[in-house]
């Protein structure tokens, strides 16, 4: 039994902000964003798309479409999300009624910026070992609601975006697409890049000194995440490549996570490989945390960047630390 993917597509707001745009809401510049992040523009939803739940469907649709799969034929939902539309129930849930499929399980991760890769891994396991044969994996973020746009959030807030892609997965007799995956993750510097509010520990979840503090926003100490980034993301597909037996002249598109165009550099720069070989879309969308990998793969493909038969690998490193790689087959 092996998983092939059938169906893959991705959706953003219509809304761009572009770093101009960011220039009026507090002290940065075009120029300042585009040399350190590779950032021009990313996209913020409208009124009209209130829920991360929204950009899920119309991604999966997408994906469902191509897959030529109706959405009542899914056995599974596995939706990859740091921003669900709530904290109770999850966001699986949501996009199951949405979508109008039958009853079948439902299943939230939150790894984050590695939220796709490991939820291709889990889709992958879940196939092969015959439970269920189609399985809908979606990463999807809105980050525009939970930016602190002013002067002291604008490190953060000048990298995110909001956007969703999905694939569809579905068991194969003659062969896989998913060769294999690696999955990691550190603990101990989950404070490099958190959000310390809501959390358990206070009544209501949220103090009004957390409010007045900034603690709602995400914090990151950029220079541990970029150090790790760049070790973790060529040390993991050096890992698969040696588990496979393959040599990196093997692979056809290395497919990394969007965080920062610098990481994706120096990734390039650690493995050996020219930049045409380790894709980057991130001046289009910036940072849409689970969903780059899914649209990053739908457009390197719309792209001619990989065919059928190629060699691609995705791979990501993220909050938690959590970092991995997956190997495929196309």
């Amino acid at each position: 039994m092996g998983t092939k993917i059938s169906g893959f597509g991705f959706y953003v707001p219509e809304n761009t902000v572009t770093n101009f745009d960011l220039e009026k809401k507090f002290d940065t510049s075009n120029e300042w964003i585009i040399e350190r992040t590779g950032i021009q523009e990313r996209r913020f939803i409208t009124p009209n798309e209130t829920n991360t739940s929204d950009l899920s469907v119309n991604a999966a649709k997408k994906a469902l479409e191509m897959a030529n799969i109706a959405p009542e034929n899914l056995d599974l939902i596995i939706s990859a999300t740091l921003s669900a539309d709530h904290s109770i129930p999850g966001m699986g849930v949501i996009i199951q009624d949405k979508l109008g499929c039958k009853d079948i399980p439902a299943i939230d991760i939150r790894q984050q910026c590695s939220g796709f890769i490991y939820g291709l891994d889990l889709a992958d396991l879940y196939i092969k070992s015959g439970r269920y044969k189609k399985i809908l994996l979606i990463g999807a973020e809105i980050q525009s609601t939970g930016l602190n746009l002013t002067d002291e959030g604008r490190d953060l807030a000048v990298l995110f975006g909001d956007g969703a892609g999905a694939f569809i997965l579905e068991n194969s007799k003659d062969t896989s697409d998913i060769i294999d995956s690696i999955l990691h993750s550190d603990g101990k510097y989950y404070k490099e890049l958190w959000k310390e509010s809501p959390n358990s520990t206070h009544k209501g979840r949220v103090l009004v000194e957390d409010i007045q503090n900034g603690n709602i926003y995400p914090k990151m100490n950029g220079r541990t995440v970029f150090k790790h980034a760049v070790t973790k993301m060529p040390a993991v597909i050096l890992e698969l490549l040696k588990r496979n037996n393959l040599t990196k002249e093997d692979i056809t598109q290395i497919i990394p996570h969007q965080a920062n165009f610098r990481i994706t550099q120096m990734v390039a720069k650690r493995l050996r490989l020219p930049m045409d070989k380790v894709y980057s879309n991130i001046h289009k969308y910036g940072n849409t945390t689970a969903a780059t990998i899914p649209i990053a793969f739908t457009e390197a493909y719309n792209e001619g960047k990989f065919k059928k038969g190629d060699l691609i690998i995705t791979v990501s490193f993220g909050s938690g630390f959590t970092w991995g790689a997956n190997l495929i087959k196309f």
